[in-house]
């Protein structure tokens, strides 16, 4: 039972974090591509409860003349978050869910569930252009510029 509650434990602190590294991800990306942006926490959508996303990075206006590639990579970035276990796919370290115990095996799982891309970053970066064409402007948000 006490194995139990470690790995719940642990597969919940492991997805708030990944959760913060996975929007964080998506920021330093926007940032380093001088895209402004805003990141909202909880933020109020539409859906039951548990399909409610936990967190948002939404670029606040889109640069005139600002490649497609650069949302595309803000948008996939997250995958970065699988560099951890490279060294387990080479095999310099043994593999967390064949030798770990129940708590490093959830925290496993949980951190590469962060790293997956969301419906929504998948969106972005199949639709990149109408992005940054504008096509996709809400007409409700004066902060985007008309884009």
């Amino acid at each position: 039972m006490i194995e139990l509650v470690g790995a719940a434990c642990a597969l919940v602190g492991t997805v708030c974090a990944g959760t913060v590294a996975h929007e964080c991800t998506h920021a330093a990306v926007l940032a380093g591509f001088g895209v402004p942006y805003e990141i909202e926490w909880f933020p109020r959508t539409r859906g039951f409860a548990g399909s409610r996303a936990l967190a948002s990075v939404t670029p606040r206006s889109i640069p005139a003349g600002l490649p497609r590639w650069r949302l595309r990579t803000a948008a996939i970035v997250p995958v970065v978050l699988t560099v951890p276990f490279w060294p387990v796919v080479v095999g310099l370290v043994p593999d967390p869910l064949r030798t770990g115990g129940p708590a490093v095996q959830a925290a496993a799982v949980g951190w590469l569930a962060c790293a997956i891309p969301s419906p929504a970053d998948f969106s972005l970066f199949w639709h990149a252009g109408e992005f940054v064409d504008g096509a996709t402007a809400d007409p409700e948000r004066p902060d985007q510029d008309g884009r």
